[in-house]
């Protein structure tokens, strides 16, 4: 069984370049597409099924067609993490598994008008559930609206995605401690700070957490255009790795 999860987006709702902004991390993007950001989304591919995970590509049904995935699995419903679904909801044909966190409010007005969207598929933390012989577990994280990151597990492979997030949940953190993934795709967008921001992590607390989770690879996500311009001048530590929209992480 083959996984492949490939981030099409690693920005954050400002994503890089930011309107209107000249640092150097915003102007290299603008020079040069392969820096640029856009809304922190990916795809997981496991036993030929197509998952999106958030939706948050405006453009979304210009690169998934009607048929082309099985799902969504959505962290939270932020707006740019859902604002792809908007549009979408109004097609016409089969209905659209939407796994995701028992939000009551959910975003604007989807839960009320869902169209061809099926938000019925809600889950719980740490109860396991499959989507197509893939095995998911919701991890609760730390953010302003009810959000979970999700722990995607083949019989070689556990890949952790924790996005978005400000530090762990002690139940989550202890969770990952116990059966470190293979790799941790974690928010962080902020360069080190002297204080773990609110809603977000920084570049101090991601890697305070993996000294605790012990994953051998990190790849950063959600990732601000300060904190590409901070990463211009300065290394990142062992093990840890910047995200880029594209990007292929497979496990055979």
């Amino acid at each position: 069984m083959t996984l492949t999860l490939t981030l099409t987006g690693t920005g954050g709702a400002q994503l890089v370049p930011a309107f209107g902004c000249c640092c150097k991390a915003c102007e290299r993007a603008r020079s040069d597409e392969t820096f640029r950001r856009r809304p922190c989304n990916a795809v997981i591919n496991c036993n030929d099924a197509i998952t999106l995970l958030d939706a948050g590509i405006p453009d979304l049904m210009d690169r998934w067609p009607a048929g082309s995935f099985r799902q969504f699995l959505l962290t939270h419903y932020h707006m740019d993490h859902v604002q792809g679904l908007f549009p979408l909801r109004w097609g016409v044909g089969d209905k659209i598994a939407v796994y995701g966190p028992p939000d009551q409010q959910g975003c604007d007005d989807l839960f009320k008008h869902p169209g061809i969207l099926d938000f019925s598929h809600t889950v719980e933390p740490f109860m396991v559930f499959s989507l197509q012989g893939l095995q998911v577990t919701p991890l609760p994280l730390n953010h302003s609206k009810l959000t979970f990151g999700y722990l995607l597990e083949t019989a070689h492979s556990r890949v952790a995605w924790l996005c978005d997030t400000a530090g762990l949940p002690e139940k989550t953190l202890k969770f990952l401690q116990a059966g470190p993934p293979d790799v941790m795709v974690i928010d962080c967008s902020h360069a080190p700070r002297d204080q773990t921001p609110a809603n977000h992590c920084d570049l101090n607390t991601v890697v305070a957490l993996n000294e605790v989770i012990k994953s051998p690879r990190v790849v950063l996500t959600h990732i601000s255009h300060q904190f590409d311009e901070w990463m211009m001048e300065n290394p990142l530590p062992e093990g840890i790795e910047a995200g880029f929209d594209g990007q292929a992480i497979t496990f055979a």
